[in-house]
Order: structure tokens, then sequence, then C-alpha cells
């Protein structure tokens, strides 16, 4: 394992370089802009949220290891995970409200206050304390996913008055160097933990620092915004009145349920399915996120002039992939017949299969759900989101560790086949709706204004 691990980081990074190196090329032709406002308000945002980002990612690869050092039995560690996504639904459907009234840059520096909590209650080998941790980390990750996105927003079009046209650049730099990001830092977590020997609590004490900057560049650079105040129950009736009343919107939610839940549930187990096996964690790591990045940049080759597939056809592409990956695993992960290097494709495939579903589905959520109901039809998206993760989480909690493993993988088969079931569903009331559409490069000739 340890080198197909580093074989496969190798080959998955240069097939980001080549793709990335294309999609550059394409771009020449284009005039970025070179604003000087603009750029230093890009700046400004982006060395906050790319510290953030760094602390958060660096977390990743060896959180479960970290319990597992802490000789604590599978089932145990499901239980922390399960709290983990209890508190992820709590404060993500209060965390919105919360960044409003309580502004934006507070919301950003609470973040780093209580991430580096987090970060600090992995020095401890106590369960109520670690547990304590993990419902802070769902604090934490609601205000990352909420306030820094939210901050920018309003000062793009309210503080500078810039062209609302030029938000998208700013996200979509911000997406591409988070994936950038995450590959680094599992190669650095690889690094602390592992070649220099500090053991799996390392990358936790490393990303304190990141956060700390996080919070003193916001306190230094950035000024404070407010939302509108806005009642949460109000918010949540209209999404339900929204999610009922769009059965595009209801299918979309419940493809999104049992997609991402599936997601979380393979979050808990590639660690201990491939550890006994010896990989380097780290490098396993930014192989997933490379996978990623290289599904990121397939997305948008496919849906450019030259191919131009559409979202909803790719969407039904990545469902389709980690049905079969699931399905692999059941086989690679049998007990007395494993098979590591056969699982590490399989999550590799799950990985690409993000990188093409994330746009997929942020384009057919931005089309289907109406700008002012966004909050709330996500917060109900959420909930049964997180409630099939957890019963996962449980289930592995009761089963036996050497076959639990294998079901939960049978059962998220199972689920992704509702989800094809859902994407078919949604095709049938959807094939006849240009709105979904990416238009084609002669539409977008026909209607965009002589310069």
């Amino acid at each position: 394992m340890l080198l197909t691990a580093y074989v496969a980081f190798a080959v998955l990074l240069a097939i980001c370089l080549g793709l990335e190196f294309s999609a550059c090329r394409a771009k020449l032709t284009v005039s970025a802009c070179t604003n000087p406002v603009f750029l230093r308000f890009q700046l400004d945002y982006y060395q906050v949220y790319f510290l953030a980002l760094a602390a958060d990612w660096l977390q990743g690869p060896y959180l479960y290891k970290l319990y597992q050092h802490y000789h604590f039995l599978e089932g145990q560690i499901a239980i922390i995970y399960v709290c983990g996504f209890a508190s992820s639904v709590l404060f993500g459907l209060v965390s919105t409200s919360l960044v409003d009234w309580l502004g934006r840059k507070k919301s950003c520096i609470l973040f780093s206050l209580t991430y580096s909590l987090c970060c600090l209650t992995k020095l401890s080998w106590d369960y109520f304390v670690l547990v304590v941790g993990r419902i802070l980390g769902g604090l934490s990750t609601a205000l990352l996913f909420s306030a820094f996105e939210a901050w920018c927003v309003h000062e793009h079009v309210e503080r500078h008055d810039f062209p609302a046209e030029w938000i998208p650049a700013t996200f979509s730099r911000a997406a591409f160097w988070n994936n950038v990001i995450a590959i680094g830092a599992g190669v650095t977590a690889n690094f602390f933990a592992e070649w220099l020997g500090l053991g799996p609590v390392a990358p936790f004490m490393v990303s304190i620092p990141f956060l700390m900057l996080t919070g003193i560049f916001a306190m230094k650079n950035w000024d404070e915004n407010y939302g509108k105040k806005r009642a949460l129950s109000k918010t949540c009736i209209d999404g339900l009145k929204c999610l009922l009343s769009d059965r595009r919107v209801l299918l979309l939610g419940t493809i999104q349920a049992l997609f991402e839940s599936v997601i979380y549930i393979f979050i808990f187990l590639w660690t201990p399915v491939l550890d006994p096996h010896n990989p380097p964690l780290g490098i396993v790591f930014s192989s997933f996120m490379a996978a990623s990045m290289v599904g990121s940049s397939l997305y948008r080759i496919a849906t450019s002039k030259r191919y131009h597939l559409q979202p909803m056809h790719i969407l039904s592409l990545s469902v389709l992939m980690v049905f079969f990956s699931l399905f692999m695993l059941t086989f690679s992960t049998n007990p007395g017949q494993e098979n590591p290097s056969e699982s590490f494709l399989a999550f590799l495939l799950i990985e690409l299969s993000c990188g093409l579903y994330f746009p997929a589905m942020g384009f057919l959520r931005r089309k289907v759900i109406p700008e002012k109901d966004q909050v709330g039809v996500m917060n109900w998206f959420r909930i049964p989101l997180n409630l099939l993760a957890c019963l996962g989480m449980l289930i592995l909690h009761d089963s036996d560790y050497k076959t639990g493993t294998r079901n939960m993988f049978t059962i998220c088969s199972v689920m992704m086949v509702m989800a094809l079931l859902a994407v078919v569903s949604l095709f049938t009331v959807v094939r006849n709706n240009a709105e979904l559409k990416v238009p084609s490069p002669q539409v977008q000739n026909e209607s965009s204004p002589e310069l």
C-alpha cells in the first residue's frame, strides 16, 4: 500500500497539472479583471479564507487514526462521529441567523477560537473531552461554510459596489485553490505525523497557528457587516413550502441526502479499511483530494463549448460511478479476502465522482431553488442528509467489526440505487426544461449584446 499510495498520488497530481495547464491555455484569450481595488479586495478575502481552509483540511487525514491511537473501539469512534454530525445539523440550522445577528467578521473570529479549542481537545485521552471537541468542530464547520462567503458577498455588493457579475470569479478561484490547499494539507499532515514521527495528534497542533492567523487577519483587515434579521421559523416554513410545492426541488433534495450521506459514511470508513495495511494516510488523503480536483476539471471540460454535456448528465454519471465503487467495495472488504488496492481504487473513484457531483448539483440548485428560499431549503436538505449519516454510524456501532464494514457498503449501494431512481425521476420531470441546461454556444452568441 505504501508504494501504491505514492504512485497514485504522483499520477493524479500529473493529471491535475495537465488539465489545469490546458485550462489556462484556453483562458489566455479571455481578458481578466485588472481593477486594482477589486484585486486588493480579493486578496484581503483570500488571505483569511485560505488560512481557514488550510486549518480545516489539515485535520482530515488523521482524525480517525487519532481516536484509534487512543485505543477506542470502532463503535466508540462511531459515536464521536455521530456527535459531530448531530452538531452539524443543529448549528447548520441556526448558523445563518447567528452570523447575521453577530456579524460576519465576529463570526469568523469566533470560528478561529472554537476550532482552536476543538484542536486542543485532541490532546486529551478523555472520551467526554473528545466528544465535546467534535461538537465544537460541528459549530466551527457551520461557521466556515456560512460566515466567510456571506462577508465576501456583502462587501462585494454593498460596500465596494462592484458588479455582481464579478462574484463568480472570486468563488471560482477560491474553489480551485481550495483543492490545491487540500492536496498540500494531506502532504503536510503526513510530514508531521509520519515522516517526523510526531504521531496523529501533530496535524491538529499544526492547525492552531493557521486558525490564530485567520482570526488576527480578519480582525485587522476586515470591516464588520451584518445581514438582515430573519426569523428562523419563517425561513424554515418558506423553505418547506418551496420544497413541497416543486417536485424538482424535492427530487434534488432526495438525491443530495442519499449521495452526501454516503460520502459522510465513506469519510468515516476509509481509514479503518486501509489503515491495517499501513499506507501513508496523509498521502492517501492527498490522493483523494487530487482525484476530486480531476473530477472538477473534467466537469469544466465536459460542460465547455467543445463537448457541451449538461449538468443533469454529469450528475447521473457521478451517482452511477459511486454505485459502481460501492459495489466494488462489497467484494474488496469481504472478511478474510480483503483487497486494499482495489478498495483504494474504489475510494479514488468516489472522490472523482464528488468532483463531478458538487458543481453539477450546485448548478441545478441555483436554477431550481429561488434565491429567497435557498437558506430555508438547504436547512431542510441537511436534516435527512445528516440523519442518514448518523443512522449509518449507529448501525456500524452495533455491528461486528469484520462484517459491519462490508454490510455498510452494501447498505450504501442500496442507497445509491435509490439515488439513481431519483435521478431518473428528475430526468422525466425536467427533460424539456431549457432553464436547467447550459446554453449552447450558438444561443450564447445570439443572446449576447454587441460590444
